[in-house]
């Protein structure tokens, strides 16, 4: 049994839930390995399961939650006799990178442990009912009741373990940035903007990003952009409309880029993935 509310009338802004819902799961069930481009955030009320990010499994149970971050490849799994019950929010926004922060969430530490089950139910359940109700002012309601969620797991958030202290402090950021850049790339960037954002000094952003990726910042988000206009020029889109997509005003311009990145032209690209699923 499952129940899902979608946000009728999503803003854009620092913080926007896009749906929320709840699930009592099957034994044993599965979901992924998938990617999203946006938060998830799940709160397990009964049961128990195994989530896995970065390579790393988490056994969860009742009282404990599991983050998903945008562009990161996760897999979880139910108990086969004891079935987890959870409900979650998706969201997105350009501030929840620093609110998460606050709580040393990041794709290395995706899981926290609450206290006041009970609040948090009847929290998730309000966004929920929140969003079904599809009035204009949804929106704002069901923001306010996920910063009180936030505001209730940074007062009650441990001390960071040893574990995460013992992590180079730089690849926090890196993290932060390659997220950041994740949802940013379709606009105008700059590594001066980015490091502004962050709150980081742009000589030190570009030397740690790329001393962790092998890459410096610009050349990440030309990677973003590339591997994502290839995928965008696989639907009825012209060149032009993907361009824009991917942060080319000029489509000339983005062409060159492809060109220089890909080998071949959009145009070309284009034509040789259609003959490649004719011939299949």
């Amino acid at each position: 049994m499952n129940s899902l509310a979608i946000n009728p009338f999503p803003s854009k802004g620092e913080l926007v839930v896009l749906f929320a819902g709840h699930e009592q799961t099957k034994p044993s069930h599965k979901v992924g390995p998938q990617v999203h481009d946006y938060y998830l955030v799940h709160y397990i009320i009964s049961g128990r399961g195994r989530f896995r990010c970065m390579g790393r499994d988490y056994e969860l149970g009742p009282n404990e939650l599991f983050f998903i971050f945008p562009g990161e490849l996760v897999y979880y799994e139910s108990d086969s006799a004891e079935p987890w019950r959870y409900r979650w929010i998706g969201f997105r926004g350009d501030q929840v990178d620093r609110l998460l922060a606050v709580l040393d969430l990041s794709p290395h530490s995706p899981t926290l442990h609450v206290e006041q089950g009970r609040r948090n139910a009847a929290l998730f359940l309000a966004a929920e009912l929140t969003l079904k109700q599809g009035d204009p002012g949804c929106d704002m309601r069901s923001e306010g009741y996920m910063r009180l969620l936030l505001g209730d797991w940074s007062r009650r958030r441990s001390a960071v373990p040893a574990s995460k202290q013992a992590e180079h402090p730089a690849r926090q950021h890196v993290e932060q940035a390659m997220r950041w850049l994740n949802l940013q790339y379709p606009k105008p960037i700059s590594i001066e903007e980015m490091a502004h954002t962050l709150g980081y000094h742009r000589t030190y952003l570009s030397k740690i990003f790329k001393q962790f990726t092998g890459l410096p910042p610009m050349g990440y988000l030309l990677k973003i952009r590339m591997e994502r206009a290839a995928s965008l020029l696989q639907e009825s889109l012209t060149i032009e409309q993907v361009a824009s997509s991917v942060g080319y005003p000029d489509a000339l311009y983005f062409s060159k880029q492809f060109k220089k990145y890909h080998g071949v032209t959009p145009s070309e690209y284009r034509a040789q993935r259609a003959g490649r699923r004719y011939e299949c």
